[in-house]
């Protein structure tokens, strides 16, 4: 196997390995900081502050509620809802009862929601009430048989609440009709549980802790099995690789880190919440990172030290006239993740906050961090770094072998942050899991002799024109750095004389902005084959809620 040589790029001090041991279970990790830091801000939503005593009462309350719905240990239950303070006091209680986070994106349609909570068995969900509508069209068809209905302004006070909530329903009438009659409000089940006996469950570290579903960007949404050691050893991982940035922050300054991405999404829901319990930080939630005004004026009322974020979410910011409004000069790390970070995006987000983004890989299936640029790096490198502590990484051929040096290969990962496999498809993961251990991720990468991994792109994603094969993330981030380019992205098309050919879909900064400059721009920096035969503009593209382009709906005519 290839030696690791990664470890001479860590800094000095780092860690090579973690120990998952360190807690029995995410519940231990949890309640360690509900007293640690019982006086501290956990989550900051819409002007309030949450505290992680409020949070652990909650929490327990709501636990003790599920238990006196007769669940048993080994129970799913779904999350559906965007950022708002009842998902982490949600993901808090389910595991606290000893049951299963089941984590649904809300965007998702009645069709899409019906095979997830079939698939996971979903007897109970907490939903936000603008997303019921959905919900009740599926109703019939799955094994729900407990609903708690959540609304925006259920944890910020009877007057603020109370006014939020009419504008979201009255206002902005962002609640469709729903008739959901057996439905318990969240605040009721709060109080119904405060009064409810709890039984803590035993929970080991082998224990089912969250399903997590693939975004289906592969083909058929998948539940990624994510036992409590899995997550417990990302968060100690994280925690390991951010240190050399974070251990100089003052002692009056308390960690804090922007959630602008979806609590739903493994990225978030590790690298925000969890990692955020375990050192006692606040997470300022955003609930609509598309809203980029809001999420400024937000971001102005705090100091802040980490941004987790995709490019795309980096890119709106940074373009926004309101940028300086906020006080970026706390900032020590700004990952990115999710999807390649743009060097043209990278270089605008450094010029402008003096923190330059470090660019990480994960996936759903390895809770998610797999590897990460380190937080020391001065600038931006355009690869997806080296593995972070206890994580092993090689390249495979087509045949299973590991690829000679300088060849690129399939990416596959070992550590003990990688999924137990696919729930209840035995046949799927024995597809991604090799004999000795490492799961093949489906990216193509290279890694130089530093021990730095560079992806080339998806496997299914490459695009082959005449024999030669073309990467569509290299394309988009050559036509990124023209002037006036605000987005772009590439596909193959059918071309009868080369098989596939290349078609560039833009969205403009500068209106501009013509094919003619496209073309001329592409000529200079790209070799004949990799040239877009087709070039279209448009208004926006087609993203997943995190903020990754979705190539494969743009294939769709």
């Amino acid at each position: 196997m290839t030696t690791r040589a990664w470890l001479g790029a860590y800094p000095p001090g780092m860690a090579q390995e973690v120990d998952p041991s360190a807690y029995r279970s995410l519940v231990v990790l949890m309640e360690e900081a509900f007293a640690n830091y019982a006086d501290r801000t956990a989550y900051s939503f819409m002007g309030v502050d949450i505290s992680f005593a409020q949070t652990d009462r909650l929490s327990l309350s709501v636990a003790a509620y599920l238990q006196s719905l007769g669940l048993n240990k080994g129970d799913r239950v779904a999350i559906m809802m965007p950022n708002v303070p009842q998902y982490p006091v949600a993901v808090a209680a389910i595991l606290r009862a000893g049951y299963v986070v089941v984590n649904v994106n809300p965007l998702y349609t009645a069709r899409e929601l019906e095979h997830q909570l079939k698939d996971a068995g979903a007897k109970a969900i907490f939903i936000l009430e603008n997303f019921a509508a959905t919900l009740q069209k599926c109703l019939p068809a799955t094994p729900i048989k407990h609903i708690v209905l959540c609304a925006m302004g259920d944890q910020l006070g009877l007057i603020k609440g109370a006014l939020v909530n009419y504008v979201v329903r009255s206002r902005k009438k962002l609640v469709p009709a729903y008739d959901l009659p057996d439905a318990v409000r969240f605040n009721s089940a709060v109080a119904k549980g405060s009064k409810s006996a709890f039984t803590r469950p035993q929970l080991h570290a082998d224990d089912l802790a969250v399903l997590q579903y693939t975004g289906g960007t592969t083909g058929v949404s998948k539940g990624a099995v994510l036992l409590h050691r899995n997550l417990i050893a990302n968060v100690l991982q994280s925690e390991a690789w951010n240190q050399p940035a974070m251990q100089g922050l003052p002692a009056a300054e308390q960690p804090t880190s922007v959630c602008a991405l979806p609590l739903y999404h493994i990225f978030a829901f590790t690298i925000g919440m969890m990692l955020n319990m375990r050192m006692g930080g606040k997470l300022i939630l955003i609930p609509n990172p598309r809203d980029i005004p809001a999420v400024l004026q937000e971001l102005r009322k705090h100091t802040i030290h980490s941004f987790p974020a995709v490019n795309t979410l980096f890119n709106g910011l940074a373009n926004h006239p309101d940028f300086n409004t906020v006080d970026w000069s706390h900032l020590r790390i700004s990952l990115g993740g999710g999807t390649a970070v743009q060097s043209s995006v990278a270089k605008l987000w450094f010029e402008k906050t003096g923190c330059p983004i470090c660019e990480g890989y994960g996936l759903s299936e390895t809770s998610p961090s797999v590897s990460c640029n380190p937080v020391t790096a001065k600038e931006f490198t355009g690869t997806i770094g080296v593995p972070i502590p206890g994580t092993a990484m090689k390249l495979l051929d087509d045949e299973g072998q590991e690829c000679a040096p300088g060849q690129a290969g399939e990416i596959a990962i070992k550590g003990p942050q990688v999924m137990a496999g696919y729930w209840q498809r035995p046949d799927e993961t024995a597809k991604v899991m090799t004999a000795d251990g490492f799961f093949k991720s489906g990216d193509i990468g290279t890694m130089d002799e530093r021990g730095y991994f560079k992806i080339v792109d998806r496997k299914k994603d490459m695009i082959l024109v005449s024999g030669f094969n073309v990467f569509p993330t290299e394309l988009e981030d050559v036509v990124a750095q023209l002037e006036g380019v605000m987005e772009c992205a590439c596909i193959g098309i059918p071309d009868a004389k080369t098989g596939e050919a290349v078609k560039l879909v833009i969205v403009k900064k500068d209106p501009n902005l013509d094919e003619v400059s496209v073309r001329a721009h592409c000529r200079e920096n790209l070799t004949g084959y990799k040239q877009p035969k087709e070039i279209e503009f448009r208004e926006d593209l087609p993203k997943t809620p995190v903020g990754k382009i979705l190539r494969r709906e743009l294939r769709t005519p």
